[in-house]
């Protein structure tokens, strides 16, 4: 255990087959907040000492990622589906005497947590995604050479072990890569921080789960999502989604079209940032956060 943020305290919490690394501050009405690639529960660090002045805060990192357990999951397989994954969430706050919750996500745990509040909507109170589209909308919209602003989750999702061989070479250069081009403001993410996110990327078990993670995107995620598209299934909660600013670059899809059609009672906003909402613009997050769920 390296950083941690000021203020929470950690445990080591059982869920299904994984154990889950949990940093826990506050009391008040309950919110779980999930990292996205290539972090770990640190990228909330400051909306969630903010949030912990009045609410139960709770930042796992996800199975896969952090000190959290990284079983071995094998193609086609369930071990990282976002089914799987919201269940951890689900039952880590059960644990925790919580039966409704708000949830926030960035990125792979944006990913979760809209997974969460289709399988789980009686449990989940109120949805924030950061700058993620469902699996099914992702693969349909980043093609042709709009993909090449993506070319990771080809890459990643390769059914052999390609891409852990490739990372394996140098995985500080891979991760490295994402957390520097993705970055806008270059001092959201220190020195420290930076090295806290490779220490826990570069694991040979850590570099698995993200390419097991993103293969099930390609395959059972994206089936889960078509097929809840096809039952016409929505969210019912109140949704705020939020995206970085392409400044002039012209996104090759409508994220406001897009989430308009999973969610009812939608909030849309654009940052002017950069992929990491929560490290680069904390405050504009705090202030989504809170006109959300109070």
């Amino acid at each position: 255990m390296g950083i941690r943020i000021p203020g929470f305290h950690y445990e080591r919490i059982p869920v299904g087959d994984v154990r889950l690394n949990v940093a826990i501050a506050g009391s008040g009405p309950p919110i779980v907040l999930l990292h996205g690639f290539p972090q770990t529960h640190l990228a909330w660090r400051h909306i969630a000492a903010d949030l912990a002045h009045d609410h139960q805060v709770v930042c796992p990192d996800l199975r896969g990622y952090g000190d959290s357990d990284k079983p071995a999951g094998e193609h086609g397989d369930r071990t990282y589906a976002k089914r799987t994954m919201a269940a951890d969430v689900v039952e880590l706050m059960r644990s925790l005497g919580h039966s409704r919750f708000a949830l926030a996500g960035h990125d792979r745990g944006g990913l979760v947590a809209f997974r969460a509040g289709l399988d789980h909507p009686g449990t989940i109170s109120h949805l924030a995604i950061l700058d993620v589209l469902p699996a099914v909308n992702m693969w349909a919209t980043l093609r042709g050479t709009a993909g090449v602003f993506a070319f990771h989750l080809y890459l990643l999702a390769q059914p052999t072990d390609l891409a852990e061989r490739m990372i394996r070479a140098d995985p500080d250069l891979f991760f490295g890569h994402f957390l520097d081009s993705w970055l806008h403001i270059s001092e959201a993410i220190p020195a420290d921080i930076r090295a806290e996110y490779l220490a826990a990327a570069r694991a040979p078990d850590a570099i698995a789960a993200v390419c097991a993670d993103y293969r099930a995107s390609a395959a059972v995620d994206n089936a889960d999502d078509e097929a809840d598209r096809a039952q016409r299934r929505r969210l019912d909660m109140p949704v705020t989604a939020l995206w970085q600013d392409p400044g002039e670059m012209v996104l090759p899809f409508d994220p406001a079209a897009i989430w308009a059609e999973w969610a009812t009672d939608l909030r849309t906003a654009t940052v002017k940032c950069g992929h990491f909402l929560p490290e680069e613009q904390p405050d504009t997050i705090i202030a989504a956060l809170r006109d959300l769920i109070e």
